[in-house]
């Protein structure tokens, strides 16, 4: 089936995209006048009309770093709770949930509740599917608000280490057999207990679905303001990819546009969790 057809149909079309290499240009200049940005790194300087994937992928990626300092993700609820992610990421996850009609979406990391809520609302509107959130120590307020919410009957939550061979037989034995799992790594962001998690939950995924690691985009945010100088190598992408160097049964596949009438716009640019669509095949 052609790309354009699935499109039509709805279905983000799967798109294969290679490791970012990491590191802000030097300077990026925004000429609104000539139409140009203007990037120089290491020496080199380069000029792209404003309406090119070039432009588009470094102005992106440096207000990406901007907002990181400004925490603009923390101006955002879903359905009255905190949900601290960025909105193009939600919007590209609820076109993958729409396409894979998940029967369970495991997440952790509750914090507020918001991402919960978030997916339990998707179930909600597509008649099927639930949510189990996975916390190390769920606030007593998050908790009440979560299960005083509307949204509360689609939402299991286990508090325990995500790692906790404990914590994760509790999470399986909420599975049923044959059901179709997506798993979100969302808790700590540290490159070895990602990779725990990874190794821990990849299991779970059913084949054709996903586990999600979210902000990879740490890597970039080494030098911000707020960022620390071992986050350069500490994040949870170095996990993603230490993880698919040794399990062929996943990999690297960013949903495409399930609807694109852009300029090229780029798989994958506007987001804080590069190379974090981790995919099984077998």
């Amino acid at each position: 089936m052609s790309a354009s057809s699935d499109q039509q149909r709805g279905v983000p079309v799967p798109a294969r995209i290679e490791p970012r290499t990491g590191g802000l240009p030097d300077r990026i200049t925004v000429d609104l006048g000539a139409g140009r940005v203007i990037i120089e790194h290491a020496g080199k300087v380069a000029s792209h009309g404003l309406d090119t994937p070039e432009a588009f992928t470094a102005v992106s990626r440096a207000w990406l770093r901007c907002a990181w300092d400004v925490r603009y993700s923390y101006t955002f609820t879903w359905l009255g709770r905190p949900v601290i992610q960025l909105p193009d990421d939600l919007m590209r996850l609820q076109e993958a949930v729409y396409a894979l009609q998940p029967d369970v979406i495991v997440e952790t990391g509750v914090a507020h509740g918001g991402s919960i809520v978030f997916n339990a609302s998707l179930c909600r509107l597509l008649g099927r599917g639930r949510v189990i959130g996975v916390d190390i120590a769920t606030r007593p307020h998050n908790r009440q608000a979560i299960e005083q919410h509307p949204l509360s009957p689609y939402i299991t939550l286990i508090d325990g280490d995500s790692v906790d061979a404990q914590t994760l037989a509790r999470v399986k034995a909420e599975i049923r057999p044959g059901e179709r799992v997506l798993v979100l790594l969302d808790s700590n962001h540290g490159r070895a207990h990602v990779r725990a998690e990874l190794e821990a939950y990849g299991e779970l995924v059913s084949i054709g679905s996903y586990i999600v690691v979210a902000d990879g985009y740490m890597r970039e945010l080494a030098l911000s303001h707020h960022g620390r100088d071992e986050w350069s190598t500490d994040n949870p992408l170095e996990a993603a990819h230490d993880f698919l160097a040794e399990h062929p049964e996943f990999r690297l596949e960013v949903p495409g546009h399930a609807f694109d009438e852009s300029r090229s716009v780029p798989v994958g640019t506007m987001t804080c969790w590069p190379d974090g669509w981790l995919k099984r095949i077998r």
